[in-house]
């Protein structure tokens, strides 16, 4: 594939869950005229070349297949959960490390990404803002995560307790690294590209927003005579409520300013 794109990290994208919070398929909203999942998966080619759809529902692939070569990976069996799509994308990788993706990040870009992939030492590197850690945008290394992960999600599948909580598989791990603080902040000033949407609250949330300060609302108030400071988009805070499970209610409450326009996908 083309020049750039990095050959020693892998993409995959996350496809199987049952976005049973939204009500209906997260990878088939649509922003700006393209599905979430075709969003994603042109993101993730963008900046690699060995890109995985993971639990990709036949109707889901189609959506990515514009995006270039592509690579169909199963779910292995087990509960669904975020762990076992972790362990499908792990499994089916033939890149050393992967950066895994959920499919209900509208805002993300491809900096992250590629921030995540130039941290070559560890075994993890997750972005965590508030105290928050976000997995499913995280790079994992598959030496050193898919034994563990696999074991783990043979154990949730025998009922045991805390098994398939990807906060858990974290603190099992050696040697994470996180992505926090300005150096997170320096990547994602708006905090925009972490928000993940999980119902059609968030969904209407973010499309909202996203509409109110876009460069043709931000003229219409100028137009408008509204307060200079309004009209050029001042930082909006951009939070769910709500104490939740990391590969739940990701968004947690920590804030942060949204502001429409930049790199997003």
């Amino acid at each position: 594939m083309g020049a750039g794109r990095l050959a020693n990290v892998a993409g995959a994208l996350l496809l199987g869950g049952a976005s049973s919070r939204m009500g209906r398929d997260k990878a088939q909203l649509s922003l700006d005229g393209e599905r979430l999942a075709a969003r994603s998966a042109r993101l993730l080619a963008r900046c690699f070349q060995e890109v995985l759809l993971v639990g990709a529902p036949p109707a889901a692939a189609a959506l990515c297949a514009p995006a270039g070569p592509l690579r169909l990976a199963a779910d292995p069996p087990g509960p669904r959960c975020p762990l076992r799509g972790l362990v499908g994308a792990l499994s089916a990788a033939q890149a050393p490390r992967v950066v895994v993706i959920a499919t209900d990040l509208p805002g993300l870009c491809d900096d992250l990404p590629l921030a995540l992939s130039a941290w070559p030492d560890a075994d993890a590197v997750i972005p965590r803002r508030g105290g928050r850690p976000e997995p499913l945008c995280a790079l994992w290394r598959r030496d050193a995560v898919l034994p563990l992960a696999r074991a783990r999600l043979a154990a949730g599948a025998l009922g045991a307790a805390g098994a398939l909580s990807l906060r858990a598989l974290i603190a099992a791990l050696g040697n994470v690294r996180w992505l926090e603080g300005p150096e997170l902040d320096g990547l994602d000033p708006g905090g925009r590209a972490l928000f993940n949407v999980n119902t059609p609250a968030d969904w209407a949330d973010w499309t909202g927003r996203r509409a109110r300060h876009s460069p043709a609302a931000r003229d219409g108030k100028a137009a408008g005579g509204r307060n200079g400071g309004e009209a050029k988009g001042a930082g909006v805070a951009f939070g769910a409520g709500g104490e939740g499970e990391a590969e739940g209610d990701r968004n947690g409450g920590a804030g942060g300013a949204f502001t429409a326009g930049g790199g997003a996908v």
